[in-house]
């Protein structure tokens, strides 16, 4: 039988209906929905959290992890200097250690404001706070990010 609210039992989670799009940009996400949102898997995350403590998502019944959007932020950055640039856990820890939160925060920012270039001219650019001067803002924390990184 499907847990409907009506029909749930005491512990469970409502499922939102449409996943985690239709859900506030405030609002804590699942390991599924930030492995779906990132894409990576889900034991990629949880290996992740034994490497990086920065990342320390709020733990319900069972063990279900919730994270919060800084969290999703900071993961996002961790994959695409992992990923993208070729970084090792190492050097994304020395990035992290020497630069702080809010570097490696940024570099997954950009990589979300100007992915639609890896994913061809067809698709829809995504909306940038600010229009175009958004657009000169993350080039510029672009080009920050790459100055810095070359300094090590």
């Amino acid at each position: 039988m499907s847990a409907t609210p009506a029909t749930r039992q005491k512990g469970q989670v409502k499922a939102i209906e449409g996943g985690a799009g239709d859900k506030s940009p405030d609002a804590f996400r699942t390991i599924s929905e930030v492995a779906t949102e990132i894409d990576v898997p889900q034991h990629v995350l949880r290996f992740w959290e034994t490497r990086f403590p920065q990342i320390k998502p709020m733990k319900r019944g069972g063990g279900r992890r919730l994270y919060r959007p800084d969290h999703v932020a900071l993961l996002r950055g961790i994959r695409a200097l992992l990923y993208d640039d070729g970084m090792t856990i190492k050097g994304v820890q020395k990035v992290l250690r020497e630069h702080g939160v809010k570097t490696v925060t940024a570099r997954g920012s950009a990589d979300a404001a100007l992915s639609v270039e890896l994913r061809g001219e067809d698709a829809p650019a995504p909306a940038l706070p600010g229009g175009s001067a958004g657009l000169d803002r993350a080039i510029a924390q672009l080009e920050d990010l790459l100055a810095r990184l070359k300094q090590d």
